[in-house]
């Protein structure tokens, strides 16, 4: 079944009225109409089986038949801050991060960050990457979209750390070292709805002076496995392994 993202001051008691871009796919690529059936998300959490009872151009009008106790979120909220990477792989990060559970991506302007962020384009490329979120989050039957921000310096990202319980940088020399136990250790200290936060570094990995400046701040040095990952895989890997911990585990 169709599941579409509202804002919450859409939903008025039992009539919820979806609106932009979603009408169009609502009416001209789904071919919906009166008596069809959506599931239809607040993105605070609650989600509710709707009947369309009207479809115009502008707007579509549903009905709620049921609200939906569903539980799809991370046990924990997972910040991913991305080293800006090439190409479109951080489209890829954000897209796959989102199925996989994320809460929030920031893109991260690492030293050895070859592709620059053009100021000029960041409301584009923003808007871009929050409308992957927003699709990959209907698709994985998410009840809420993570949030896709600007980007962030070394020190912005620095003191983002008193607004996390768990800070972990992930760390190609530690995978190189065969260390394998920080981040197991680390999942079992956290604890069901806690704030983590796990920094990335991109193509070239993360320099010395980057990484003795996180962990003079706090951070905890991982490695993900004994094999050394790209940049762009590196998210998954770690969402999947929350996810196993925090969902299949207990």
């Amino acid at each position: 079944m169709q599941r579409y993202f509202v804002d919450p001051d859409a939903v008025k008691g039992n009539s919820i009225t979806i609106t932009g871009d979603d009408v169009k796919h609502i009416g001209k690529v789904m071919r919906m109409s009166s008596g069809d059936k959506v599931i239809c998300c607040d993105s605070t959490g609650r989600s509710a089986l709707c009947e369309i009872e009207e479809v115009s151009k502008e707007d579509v009008t549903c009905t709620v038949v049921e609200w939906m106790d569903e539980n799809t979120e991370l046990p924990v909220n997972v910040t991913i801050v991305q080293g800006l990477p090439k190409s479109d792989k951080l489209e890829l990060v954000v897209q796959k991060g989102t199925e996989l559970g994320a809460s929030c991506f920031y893109p991260f302007k690492a030293a050895r960050s070859v592709v620059k962020w053009d100021r000029s384009k960041s409301e584009k490329k923003l808007d871009r990457l929050r409308k992957i979120a927003k699709e990959a989050a209907e698709q994985s039957h998410r009840t809420a979209i993570p949030e896709v921000e600007a980007p962030l310096s070394l020190q912005e990202v620095i003191d983002m750390e008193p607004e996390y319980d768990l800070k972990l940088v992930a760390y190609e020399e530690e995978a190189k070292q065969g260390e394998s136990s920080n981040l197991s250790q680390a999942l079992h200290q956290a604890n069901r709805g806690q704030r983590v936060l796990l920094v990335i570094g991109p193509e070239g990995g993360l320099t010395e002076e980057e990484i003795s400046d996180l962990t003079d701040a706090g951070f905890l040095l991982c490695g993900l496995g004994p094999r050394i990952l790209r940049t762009e895989t590196a998210a998954l890997y770690f969402l999947a392994a929350v996810s196993y911990h925090f969902e299949l585990m207990r």
